[in-house]
């Protein structure tokens, strides 16, 4: 396996399989749902090779790879031992995270192949727009059905994985969707003189060309519906549950089937397809409406907030409502302006990479920065922009500008399909071919790239005080010889806190008492301040506080933890005196703790204090003494 190694990692620091309720994977992420997330060791993994980071959000523990998440996600299944696609038992608690995790557990599975649709049918507007290829002719006949099967046969797919989510059976959601799409109920719609009509002089004025049952049917156009499908297996689900506890073992198997689908279907045309339906135009319309009220504002309050949406997936929340437009409006500008997100991140993290010299970030932002040309944004969210917040607020800033210059354009998106460069045929009308949204969105995405390029180049990243790495290869003093012991060097590092030393086996968190994350010791401060152990740089803060890492001049890299779980207050508590990449001296204040609140609340404040580049030196010898001071020396590094 090309991955064991580091599946075998993840596997054993996200609590083992038996903490492991179920997993999914999109494009960059294995989506995790964890029985305990406090089980799984985050920082840990977030410092395995080949992960990016760790974000949990919407109800998921969600682990950044990259492109190459597919391969890892298939041997992990497979070393795991879990089903492909495997349900979580467990609901996320809180309405917003169980919305987020129902409507990306539909997608997720079938977003790659809609996406690729997509772009077949955004390159055969450019086709024909350019007379490349006749709308007449056989080849784009079968290219077109290629790109527009899936989007006609929607429901389908989504009959599948929805009944997946709300556990029902898949096959169950597909028959739903091939009745609601299937072709005499479409040539129905609208294709002889109307029976009669229904809520006449009404916003919903309905013609009625059939019925059940002597009950009229308004028929509704449910090719490339989203809503009506998903509500109908959610229906289906719940019939199904039903029946399977009143029907008799011996014959269920057939008559739980024959019941869910004899009922659901016909409720689906009379009640529910209309309903769904309707909140869904008057949804789209809505937010159409507050677009053109102020597309300029619109434009730039969703491009300026995208990144935000992403990271905590709450742009899930925006896809069914951009698919339902498509399919009744024809058109979408819900998520129009955040299509130039990835292009804006990749003008970031190319200047970035052209700045830096630290290698091991050149490794990073080169890949990065292809990802997100080509739409697939969170190898350089995690890995390059996020950790600098100047790069970050920059990406922002030029999404949002490109936001409202889609605004002054008038901007609409047509089609769904690629993202980053691969977005620009979604912008050609399927009627009129290039317009004002073309080049509305052509002009933004050249804006939002030149200005992330130039803010980030010029102002936003200073390698001086950035490239911590490679700052420290190229100017670290040399190192003092100490005659006693011949070319050893031994450089001394100072109680970062006041209190009493322990060992690392007092730790309750297995990673920093085994040692897993480098040597050292332990301190139960007596007071809530935090000293710097040496010269040297503030390499990372974390963003709760509780935590924070330093880099000293002869490049030994400190983490000081300030309790356990302490991550779970958000930085309640503690107060940051310094800020990352602060050049800093032994014995400076770097911040403070409220020890009493942490102990009330519930908290260890037993504080370890590693080397976590140990492997760099000799050895790592911790103080005999039991009782230290700011500025006693605590651990002696062998270089």
């Amino acid at each position: 396996m090309q991955y064991q190694e580091l599946n075998e990692q993840i596997l054993k620091n996200i609590g083992g399989k038996e903490n492991i309720n179920g997993l999914t994977h999109c494009m960059t992420r294995l989506r995790f749902k964890l029985k305990d997330e406090s089980k799984a060791q985050t920082q840990v993994i977030k410092n395995l090779s080949g992960v990016v980071t760790v974000v949990q959000s919407g109800g998921q523990y969600q682990v950044v790879i990259g492109n190459h998440v597919a391969e890892v996600y298939n041997e992990f299944t497979e070393l795991a031992g879990l089903g492909q696609g495997e349900a979580a038992a467990d609901e996320p608690k809180g309405i917003l995270n169980r919305f987020i995790d129902i409507v990306s557990g539909i997608f997720t599975p079938v977003i790659n192949v809609l996406m690729a649709a997509g772009m077949i049918k955004g390159f055969l507007a450019l086709l024909t727009t350019f007379n490349v290829l006749d709308k007449a002719s056989g080849t784009y006949l079968i290219l077109n059905a290629t790109g527009d099967g899936l989007f006609y046969f929607f429901p389908l797919f989504l009959g599948y994985t929805a009944s997946k989510k709300f556990g029902g059976k898949p096959f169950i959601g597909m028959a739903i969707g091939a009745a609601l799409v299937y072709p005499s109920i479409v040539a129905a719609n609208g294709g002889s003189e109307a029976l009669f009509t229904v809520f006449a002089g009404t916003p919903i004025e309905s013609p009625v060309y059939l019925t059940f049952l002597g009950i009229p049917v308004i028929l509704m156009n449910y090719t490339s519906s989203v809503i009506p499908i998903i509500a109908a297996a959610y229906l289906a689900a719940k019939l199904e549950a039903l029946f399977s506890k009143l029907i008799p073992r011996a014959v269920r198997s057939f008559f739980v089937s024959f019941l869910t689908l004899v009922i659901t279907v016909p409720l689906v045309f009379l009640i529910v397809g209309p309903i769904t339906t309707w909140a869904g135009l008057l949804i789209g319309q809505g937010l159409s409406a507050a677009y053109q009220f102020s597309p300029i504002i619109a434009g730039i309050v969703i491009g300026g907030f995208w990144q935000v949406f992403i990271m905590f997936g709450l742009h899930w929340g925006f896809v069914p409502i951009a698919l339902n437009n498509y399919a009744t409006l024809g058109y979408d500008v819900v998520m129009m302006a955040g299509l130039a997100t990835p292009v804006a991140m990749a003008g970031v993290t190319l200047a970035i990479f052209l700045k830096t010299k630290n290698r091991k970030l050149k490794e990073i932002a080169f890949p990065a920065f292809l990802s997100a040309l080509f739409g697939i944004t969170e190898p350089a969210l995690y890995g390059v922009t996020l950790p600098r917040k100047k790069a970050f607020y920059t990406t922002s800033f030029a999404v949002a500008v490109a936001g409202g210059i889609m605004g002054i354009f008038n901007t609409k998106v047509y089609i769904n399909g690629g993202t980053g460069v691969f977005a620009l045929p979604r912008f050609i009308h399927p009627e009129n071919g290039i317009d004002n949204s073309f080049i509305g969105f052509a002009l933004a995405s050249l804006v939002a790239f030149v200005l992330g390029f130039a803010i980030t180049f010029f102002y936003a990243y200073n390698s001086k005080t950035e490239d911590v790495e490679e700052q420290l290869e190229t100017e670290a003093p040399a190192p003092l010889i100490n005659n006693e012991v011949g070319q050893t060097v031994l450089y001394d590092l100072s109680a970062p806190l006041k209190g009493e030393i322990l060992p690392l086996s007092a730790v309750e968190d297995e990673a920093f008492a085994s040692g897993l994350l480098g040597k050292g010791l332990a301190i139960l401060p007596t007071e809530g301040k935090v000293f710097a152990p040496a010269d040297g740089v503030v390499s990372t803060l974390f963003p709760t506080n509780h935590a924070i890492g330093i880099t000293t001049n002869e490049g030994i890299e400190v983490l000081i933890h300030i309790g356990m779980d302490t991550v779970n207050l958000k930085g309640k508590y503690f107060q940051p005196k310094v800020a990352q990449g602060d050049t800093i001296t032994r014995g400076q204040l770097l911040l403070t703790f409220d020890q009493d609140a942490l102990v009330q609340a519930g908290y260890s404040i037993v504080t370890p204090v590693i080397v976590s580049n140990t492997n760099n030196f000799l050895d790592i010898v911790e103080t005999d003494k039991s009782d230290v001071n700011n500025m006693d020396t605590v651990i002696t590094v062998v270089g």
